[in-house]
């Protein structure tokens, strides 16, 4: 396991953080650990474009942006 500092983190936002973590239970190290584990396993927009240039060129089929943007909105919920 490797350690990462965030410097200059704003007192206000360390303090609504810290108060998210106490409402879960947690120290701001464990939330802040599974806020960013969480980020982190979500795809970038340029991942999902990627997906959907693959299965256009798979199936031949082609999206609408708001189908694009429904079924993004759909995973999201």
């Amino acid at each position: 396991m490797t350690t990462v500092t965030i410097r200059n983190v704003p007192e206000e936002t360390r303090n609504i953080l810290a108060a998210r973590a106490a409402r879960k239970g947690q120290s701001l190290q464990e939330f802040m650990l599974g806020e960013i584990s969480r980020w982190a396993e979500q795809p970038t927009i340029e991942q999902l474009m990627n997906e959907v240039g693959s299965a256009t060129r798979a199936h031949g089929t082609t999206f609408t942006t708001d189908e694009i943007l429904d079924d993004l909105h759909a995973d999201r919920r």
